[in-house]
């Protein structure tokens, strides 16, 4: 049974179709997200679950979680992957470039302002209100593995293979490890759910995406990481240089942010782009944004000390890590309807979901709850922040201010102040 659509999902003209929707409407609804998400790619899942699925409903739960499985499967980040996805979902190709906007820009202005010196998040006021905000991420994630947990795995095979992939991520932490536990989730599935019935017709995604253009994209992803290197080579240009570093890192990338930063410090420390220190300070500003962890692209091409730097190395730096995940993901949507169909791939997709919720869980532990949750007050703070959520359903939002607000506070107290 499909959930019944929300009149947010109605609005415009009768007979428009999501290739018309409104530019603005989609980079609004991101830009909100790009502002509020912290936590991580696997707390932005789950604060698009809130906003799309449960709010919205842009689509269900199961084609969520497809899109999920589709985003962990390529290479890139999977969260600003998804997002894209959802706005090609509500408005085409436009709606796409308005959500991977949205979303990006808050962050990565903060870390082109970061590449200049501004670094209040990091200390005082501004580290007391970024503490209170992974709390929220603490709650957002909890309650996406409550609600994907009761969808997804409701069964023992399916729960018994998210335990297993949650244990096999604590025990070890790797992206290897991750696509290890997918392609488990992908076998186990076709062993055990081949006769599962087929998803109807209104469990369609309509991605209005035209098979030309994505056969474009899929084309241009290879050109452009073979053809940016010799590019680099044959003409000594840094900023080709650069572009194709950065190109490279979101190309190699299975298991979100944090994997991309060894490859990028390969190429700007060794190389002396950047100093150790400045990298690993810039680093350490990212962490206490919102949005995306590849929006620390932005600070890198600023911060680097060859031209193209500043603005406009930000820019550089930040669209070539972006665009190798940009283009597999459109590149595939056209033809994700029918492959989801197929009742191998289906069955393939049943073990993979569960996998994403043992992913998700592990993701809670390591490194959502150590590096947030230090003492029964953070504790206390993130358990009403999902109580809030889960069984009081208050708005996200204000969810948000209040735990900032409260993150604030135990900070201060703890401080002394």
């Amino acid at each position: 049974m499909t959930m019944p659509p929300h009149p947010a999902a109605q609005s415009g003209k009768a007979g428009e179709t999501p290739a018309r929707r409104s530019f603005l409407e989609v980079l609004l609804i991101f830009l909100r997200l790009g502002l509020t998400s912290f936590g991580g790619p696997v707390a932005h899942i789950g604060y698009f679950r809130e906003e799309f699925v449960m709010r919205r409903h842009w689509l269900d739960e199961k084609g969520y979680a497809d899109l999920v499985a589709l985003g962990q499967f390529l290479p890139g980040p999977a969260s600003s992957q998804v997002g894209f996805a959802l706005g090609v979902l509500r408005g085409g190709l436009p709606g796409g470039a308005a959500a991977w906007l949205g979303f990006t820009l808050p962050s990565a202005l903060v870390m082109l302002l970061a590449a200049y010196g501004v670094d209040a998040l990091t200390v005082g006021t501004g580290a007391g209100m970024v503490h209170g905000l992974k709390l929220v991420a603490v709650a957002v994630v909890a309650q996406a593995v409550w609600g994907m947990a009761n969808s997804l795995c409701p069964d023992r095979p399916r729960t018994t293979l998210a335990i297993l992939a949650t244990v096999a991520l604590l025990v070890l932490p790797s992206a290897f490890t991750q696509l290890g536990v997918l392609l488990a989730g992908a076998a186990v599935g076709l062993l055990l759910y081949r006769t599962e019935p087929a998803p109807g017709t209104d469990n369609v995604l309509p991605f209005r995406v035209p098979q030309t253009a994505a056969l474009l994209a899929l084309a241009l992803f290879p050109v452009l990481l073979i053809g940016l290197p010799l590019l680099a080579a044959t003409t000594g240009s840094h900023a080709a240089a650069t572009a194709e570093a950065f190109y490279r890192a979101g190309s190699l990338v299975f298991g979100g942010g944090h994997v991309v930063l060894p490859l990028l410090e390969r190429a700007m420390v060794p190389t002396g782009w950047i100093s150790a220190d400045g990298f690993l300070a810039g680093y350490g500003i990212a962490q206490a944004v919102p949005g995306p962890l590849f929006t620390f692209a932005a600070f890198l091409g600023a911060a680097q000390l060859l031209w193209p730097n500043g603005v406009l190395g930000s820019l550089l730096a930040l669209v070539a890590v972006f665009l190798p995940g940009i283009l597999l993901m459109y590149g595939m949507l056209p033809f994700w309807n029918t492959l989801r169909r197929r009742p191998a791939a289906r069955a393939a997709l049943t073990g993979v979901n569960a996998a994403v919720v043992g992913i998700l869980l592990a993701a809670l532990f390591d490194p959502i709850w150590i590096s947030t949750v230090r003492n029964p007050v953070d504790f206390a703070i993130a358990l009403l922040a999902f109580a809030a959520l889960v069984l009081w359903r208050i708005p996200v939002w204000l969810v948000v201010v209040v735990t900032a607000v409260a993150g604030l506070l135990s900070t201060m107290a703890a401080s002394g102040l």
